[in-house]
């Protein structure tokens, strides 16, 4: 039976997943440039330790959006899991506040067909826009916008930036103010 007053992590299979998690109460713990470039560095190197592919990611000093692929959902359960103690450290060091609980939860959706695949790809990229942070996601420097126009095909580019998000359900109730800019 599902627990009622938390998301339910499903991350049992390898494959594609749709991760967003956020702070405790929604706090701006990550609002300075250098702990978001923290968590950003952080986030990459975890991942690959993890066996974890990065195919989106979207920062804020708030809350983080991925699309990550995996061997074994449990990879990725470890991923999060060392991501957040390490953040946690990193930003409660910074600020003075040991011991401060820092994440509250994730939610993770398992992506497994191409439609939903390609919107959370978009969605995830241009997240920085969504929230009024950035006029082009490409040039903020914490989501992977400008990454994946850069390594993906001209045609796969094309291919995400038409896919409609307008109807994509993903609980994203976090407000951007104070949020750090590039």
């Amino acid at each position: 039976m599902d627990w009622p007053h938390a998301p339910v992590h499903r991350l049992c299979e390898g494959g594609t997943y749709f991760i967003t998690a956020g702070t405790l109460g929604k706090q701006h713990f990550f609002r300075a440039t250098a702990a978001l470039d923290e968590l950003q560095e952080a986030l990459f190197t975890i991942s690959r330790e993890h066996a974890c592919r990065l195919q989106a990611w979207s920062l804020f000093s708030n809350h983080y959006h991925l699309v990550v692929s995996c061997d074994a959902g449990d990879d990725v359960r470890r991923m999060l899991r060392a991501l957040h103690i390490e953040s946690a450290i990193n930003v409660n060091r910074r600020d003075m506040a040991k011991g401060r609980k820092v994440w509250f939860q994730y939610r993770d959706t398992e992506l497994t067909n191409q439609g939903s695949w390609l919107a959370r790809l978009r969605y995830t990229h241009e997240n920085a826009v969504h929230h009024g942070i950035a006029a082009d996601a490409r040039r903020y420097r914490w989501c992977s916008a400008s990454w994946f126009e850069e390594s993906a095909s001209a045609a796969f580019v094309k291919v995400v930036r038409a896919v409609k998000i307008d109807r994509v359900r993903v609980f994203d109730d976090y407000a951007a103010a104070g949020a750090a800019s590039s």
